[in-house]
């Protein structure tokens, strides 16, 4: 603690004395808190943490060469919109400290909702017509299917979108709106993906090694997957867009809430980078 013993005891005395009743269980080893010092205790722990994000959000206000963003991302804008958006943040503001969390919509709502993290980018449609959130739509980015080279669906001259459903299907975390639609596809009202996993790396792999069928965005498979490790699946019928439809991005955040001047830059330039992207 950085004070003597004696001067600590008067400080807890004081507390005793201010409460008007024991703390501290003096007759155990360890000094355990009474009851009421844990209550003391929970709360007193919730007022240092909301006076470090008081100075946090002040330092904030005021300027950008100081401080915190945490934010969140879906494994797709992971692949490359959320990592060029935090090179170009980190460039033009040194001394905020990043830290960004990649997880499925599900997980990045609660710890929105915890307030943990300030917004997320992931696929909006869940958060649309939800007057607790926020949502700034970004541009949608086209699904597709892939599978090993080699696999039975790849000898099929007219392939469709029911014929993808007589294999395990591997995904990140699909939106249900999405994954009913998919599921429409071969008059099917509903299905369960066999593998889920927010990894894009290992999604790959496991469909490289089985005759798992994969879904991801487009931008993920060209710019991850090399050419001929893996092969992407056209079908009859669809031939401007993959049977489920696009992957609808956008950028989630707490209605009513106001967002640092931080988390504004760092969204500012993720804006600005999905139009370059999708230009080029």
């Amino acid at each position: 603690m950085g004070i003597t013993q004696p001067a600590f005891s008067r400080s807890i005395q004081g507390l005793e004395q201010e409460f008007g009743c024991v703390l501290i269980d003096r007759g155990s080893k360890d000094l355990r808190p009474t009851p009421e010092g844990h209550v003391v205790l929970h709360h007193a722990l919730n007022i240092l943490k909301d006076a470090n994000q008081l100075t946090r959000e002040v330092a904030q206000m005021t300027k950008l060469d100081a401080g915190e963003l945490h934010f969140g991302c879906g494994p797709a804008p992971a692949v490359k919109l959320v990592p060029d958006a935090v090179a170009g943040f980190a460039a033009a503001y040194p001394g905020v400290r990043v830290r960004f969390e990649t997880s499925n919509w599900e997980k990045l709502s609660r710890s929105l909702n915890r307030e943990e993290i300030e917004f997320f980018v992931a696929d909006i449609r869940h958060f649309e017509s939800d007057p607790n959130f926020h949502t700034q739509p970004l541009t949608p980015r086209r699904g597709v299917f892939f599978c090993r080279p080699g696999h039975p669906l790849l000898s099929k001259t007219n392939l469709s979108p029911d014929d993808i459903f007589d294999y395990p299907l591997a995904s990140a975390m699909l939106p249900p709106g999405a994954r009913k639609r998919l599921a429409a596809t071969s008059g099917r009202l509903d299905f369960a993906l066999a593998i889920q996993t927010d990894d894009f790396s290992s999604l790959a792999k496991i469909v490289r090694n089985t005759d798992a069928v994969g879904m991801s965005t487009e931008e993920h498979y060209e710019q991850d997957i090399l050419p001929g490790s893996l092969v992407r699946l056209r079908f009859r019928n669809f031939p401007g867009e993959q049977p489920g439809g696009s992957a609808i991005f956008g950028i989630i955040s707490r209605a009513g809430f106001r967002l640092s001047p931080a988390a504004r830059a760092m969204i500012d330039i993720i804006v600005g980078l999905d139009k370059s992207h999708c230009a080029a």
